[in-house]
């Protein structure tokens, strides 16, 4: 089986494309990802992984802000990776993931993402590390603390300048989970 990886933005996805991730990513959270959940999934860089029958691997990074230690960064935001169940443990979601790296890298301050225990060990060994600190969202009512989040926020930053866990990310408002 030949599998070939392509990197575009949700602008240069065709609505089928669109329906078929849609698709995918129903059936590889055993239809337990919302419209809400697709929706922070666009806007940004998607990693797809191809087979002859289709899309059998996505994951996105669109960016998000975050405040921390009085600065405002540009977060690139990890979003809906998943690989069909079918074609799981032959490397594909760490396709996706470098792809999805390079963007983060040279693109963004911090990359993020938020992983079930089980996606953590995808991650961990690709040098994302569990943030320690506290959690907060800028809400339409203020700054909330975002306490049921922590302790499963991954970060990914550059070397020189890593966050410090003992001072608060706050990150942007979005509809549906926060994080």
């Amino acid at each position: 089986m030949t599998f070939t990886l392509r990197t575009a933005h949700t602008a240069e996805l065709a609505p089928e494309e669109l329906r078929a991730i849609r698709s995918l990513l129903h059936d590889g959270f055993a239809g337990d990802f919302e419209d809400a959940d697709f929706e922070h999934a666009l806007g940004g860089m998607h990693a797809l992984v191809h087979d002859a029958d289709g899309i059998v691997a996505h994951g996105s990074v669109v960016m998000r802000r975050a405040r921390h230690r009085g600065r405002w960064l540009r977060v690139g935001y990890v979003e809906a990776v998943v690989v069909r169940p079918a074609v799981r443990r032959r490397g594909l979601g760490g396709q996706v993931m470098g792809a999805l790296e390079r963007v983060v890298d040279r693109a963004y301050d911090l990359g993020a993402l938020s992983a079930s225990e089980e996606g953590a060990l995808l991650y961990g060994p690709r040098g994302w590390r569990l943030w320690t600190g506290r959690i907060h969202a800028l809400s339409p009512d203020g700054i909330v603390r975002l306490a049921d989040e922590e302790g499963g926020l991954l970060v990914r930053s550059a070397p020189a300048a890593p966050p410090d866990p003992d001072h608060e990310l706050v990150f942007d408002w979005r509809d549906g989970d926060v994080l």
